[in-house]
């Protein structure tokens, strides 16, 4: 067997994932839905004279946005232009449009626009591609992480064709890191990758082909730089083989796909919240867990933890709320990674604390009324009565105090005479509320006699 050798050279590569980057459709994996044969994106890379609607390609990071963008301009010919939302302005897009403009009335070249993060554009900037993409000028093929509905201005959404990537499978994963290493542009047969580390770099990628190219480039420069492996003295030594365990040691922890301004952001939080709220404490942890991972403030999430626990705990578990400020506290005292335990516990308690949002329902149906006008004026018992002018006016006058009465409540109308009979808070019997609404019954019987 012969033994791999590391090539030293003054010149540094490219990254594995740009050097595997596909040459052609047929070369991309996954997301064969939009590579069916007529499709757009078809079309679009076999004729340069074709006239093909602009795309937006929206999906995830590492799913083939700017591969699909770079194939299509290249297979077809056309000029290919690229440019990134991060650091593009107007002006450089209205330069893009009129070279594009020229390079079509004299010679006839078609122009691919590739605009990456176009969810970054402001207005301004995005208004600013309408006449190149509405007079034919560019074919704009622009990629995002997040939904283009909130994202796109509609006059050029309406003028696009919306493309949506999927995460890739675990055997697009397995197919894409098998070429890497086989490929001559890759790793060309320079290190074995076994099979429980193949199945470890597709667990790390999370349907995510950079992420998996990166994770096999850092394990096999480490098996590389450990040598090979032989099992007898003076035995050739074989290729170095890339383990799960090397790959766990090469690799420091799983990067989960989480962009904490973007849809994965809100995604993931919607989804803790509401395996909460569905009494799902494993769930609920699991999403919490995701979330300390990549890295999210502690503090926002003990804010959302407050916010549950008034919001869909309420009345039925008072305790809920101390709980959670008491998390917020203790994250703010400790920081990661001690923090996680009180925020953990904050989230089981609430996970399997009794529900109901009845707080939220009286709060807002108050705040209906106000908004409508409806409030009346304040009745004159109630008033204070602060100076010898407002007691002349009757304020405060006929107040009967509950400590006066045994009960400690008695017969009395405290709103206003418009909204007498009204009714805000209304508790469900679950938990706490139960005993709450006992009570109010009977108090109610005295103070309105219900």
């Amino acid at each position: 067997m012969r033994r791999a050798t590391v090539i030293v050279s003054n010149s540094v590569p490219a990254p594995l994932a740009a050097r595997m980057r596909p040459r052609s459709l047929d070369e991309v994996v996954g997301q064969q839905h939009l590579l069916r044969s007529g499709s757009p994106l078809r079309v679009l890379a076999a004729d340069a004279g074709a006239s093909v609607v602009s795309v937006i390609l929206w999906g995830p990071p590492g799913t083939g946005k700017t591969t699909l963008a770079q194939v299509v301009a290249h297979s077809s010919g056309r000029t290919f232009v690229e440019l990134s939302a991060v650091t593009a302005g107007v002006k450089d897009v209205r330069a893009i449009m009129d070279r594009a403009r020229n390079d079509r009335e004299l010679y006839g070249l078609s122009t691919v626009l590739f605009l990456d993060e176009i969810h970054r554009f402001t207005k301004a900037q995005q208004d600013a591609l309408l006449p190149g993409v509405e007079n034919g000028w560019v074919t704009l093929v622009a990629a995002t992480t997040e939904n283009p509905s909130f994202s796109v201005i509609s006059p050029l959404l309406s003028r696009s064709l919306l493309l949506t990537l999927e995460p890739l499978t675990d055997d697009d994963l397995r197919a894409l890191l098998r070429r890497a290493v086989e490929d001559s542009r890759g790793l060309d047969h320079g290190i074995e990758l076994a099979d429980e580390g193949l199945e470890a770099l597709v667990q790390l990628a999370s349907g995510d082909a950079r992420r998996a190219l990166t994770g096999l480039e850092a394990a096999a420069a480490s098996a590389l730089a450990g040598g090979g492996a032989g099992d007898a003295e003076g035995e050739e030594l074989g290729a170095p083989v890339v383990t799960a365990e090397l790959v766990a040691a090469s690799v420091d922890r799983a990067l989960l796909r989480y962009d904490r301004d973007g849809d994965q952001h809100h995604d993931v939080i919607s989804a803790f919240i509401k395996s909460m709220r569905g009494s799902d404490p494993d769930a609920a942890i699991h999403y919490l867990a995701r979330m300390i991972e990549a890295g999210e403030d502690p503090r926002f999430i003990a804010r959302r933890l407050v916010v549950h626990a008034a919001e869909d705990v309420g009345m039925a578990d008072p305790q809920a709320l101390q709980v959670a400020v008491a998390a917020a506290e203790a994250a703010q005292l400790l920081g990661l990674p001690e923090a996680r335990i009180p925020l953990a516990e904050a989230t089981i308690y609430l996970a399997t604390a009794a529900k109901s949002d009845t707080v939220v329902h009286a709060i807002d149906a108050a705040i209906s009324d106000v908004r409508r006008g409806g409030f009346g004026v304040v009745p004159k018992h109630l008033r204070h009565a602060h100076n010898r002018g407002s007691t002349l006016l009757g304020h405060g006058r006929g107040y009967k105090s509950p400590h006066n009465d045994p009960r400690g409540v008695l017969l009395q109308q405290h709103l206003p005479d418009e909204l007498a009979d009204r009714v805000y808070y209304r508790p469900t019997d679950r938990g706490n509320e139960r005993v709450v609404g006992d009570r109010l019954a009977r108090i109610q019987a005295i103070t309105r006699e219900q």
